[in-house]
């Protein structure tokens, strides 16, 4: 059975073992031992706390492999980015030169430096290891963080963003960088990644050009690469578009990759999903697939499973399944219906 839980202190060695094998450009997990315990200490920290409203608090979850004990997976969810130090981005935009005496009028795209998305919640952190990127595990990784901020809403501020991983090679190499960096950085994009991801931004406002780049002056390698993600993030991608969220201009400052934005109550998993009833009972209704989740914040569990709905409330499901949730006869789950589920990730 594929598990969603959050994150314990145990489980730094996977959570180490993953930063190694994302490699450079995965900035949410830079391959430093204080900094990755410090993210496990932050998300236990922000599972105690009472609240009303968002802060600055970081749930980081694990996606574990009940039948082997094995971590195969990350995604986390962070709210009020930006607040406690500066969040940056590049908006890509339209300007216009025109002379009317001369007869020209020319239309021209610039990347001006923004901090529009400060205070916005950020679905981050998403991987998966190479030998489970199949069948629905994918799925549960990205689906899961909507549930959860659907039960805990008052959690998290109304924009809900997602920075997707620009271009680069294996070796570290990011045309959009090798540009940028050759003219105002001195430094190679594994170096200025690692800072960012180790919470050193100083060096971006103190080398950061302040004027609007323009376009058309940057290398057509560099211009190719605005917008676009890493080969690796395009099913990632494609599972948030499915969920809503659009591309308004924005791209990573380092990497060109786009950023991607929706309102929180218009994300497909969080306006669909309800609230459903347990029962361990034998049900007279048809099995759906569906993404479930428990109501208990200190103790979340989330995972795909095939439920009995009826028309009443009641979600029947096997005891096995609710032991692994920590769900007793009677107690609340909030579920989407999913469509698509292949049957060999559909049993526990």
């Amino acid at each position: 059975m594929m598990l969603i839980r959050p994150i314990t202190a145990a489980d730094f060695p996977a959570l180490l073992g993953i930063a190694e094998e994302s490699g450079v450009g995965f900035t949410s997990l830079p391959l430093n031992e204080g900094i990755l315990q410090q993210k496990i200490d932050n998300s236990l920290e922000s599972f105690q706390r009472e609240l009303e409203q968002p802060g600055d608090e970081s749930y980081l979850f694990v996606l574990e492999d009940t039948d082997t004990g094995k971590i195969v997976g990350t995604t986390a969810v962070a709210t009020g980015v930006g607040t406690k130090e500066a969040f940056y981005h590049y908006h890509r935009e339209k300007v216009v030169h025109s002379s009317r005496e001369l007869g020209v009028h020319n239309q021209m795209e610039v990347l001006t430096l923004c901090n529009h998305y400060t205070g916005s919640t950020e679905v981050c952190t998403l991987y998966l290891r190479d030998s489970y990127r199949k069948g629905t595990n994918g799925r549960l990784l990205s689906k899961c963080r909507f549930l959860f901020m659907a039960e805990f809403s008052k959690r998290f501020s109304p924009k809900v963003i997602a920075e997707m991983r620009g271009v680069s090679d294996a070796s570290g190499h990011s045309p959009f960088w090798e540009w940028l960096g050759e003219h105002f950085f001195s430094m190679d994009f594994p170096k200025a990644d690692y800072l960012v991801g180790s919470g050193n931004k100083v060096f971006i406002a103190e080398l950061m050009p302040k004027y609007p780049l323009y376009v058309n002056l940057l290398s057509p390698a560099a211009q190719a690469a605005i917008g676009e993600v890493h080969e690796k993030t395009r099913p990632a991608l494609k599972l948030l578009e499915k969920e809503g969220f659009t591309h308004e201009g924005y791209i990573d400052i380092f990497d060109g990759g786009p950023t991607v934005e929706a309102s929180l109550e218009n994300i497909h998993s969080v306006r669909h999903s309800r609230r459903q009833k347990v029962t361990l009972d034998t049900v007279e209704a048809p099995s759906q697939p569906c993404l479930v989740c428990n109501t208990d914040l200190k103790n979340f569990r989330a995972t795909l499973c095939d439920l009995a709905l009826t028309e009443d409330g009641l979600a029947g499901m096997p005891k096995e399944i609710a032991d692994q949730l920590k769900l007793s006869e009677g107690d609340k789950i909030r579920i989407i219906e999913l469509e698509g589920v292949y049957p060999q990730h559909r049993r526990l």
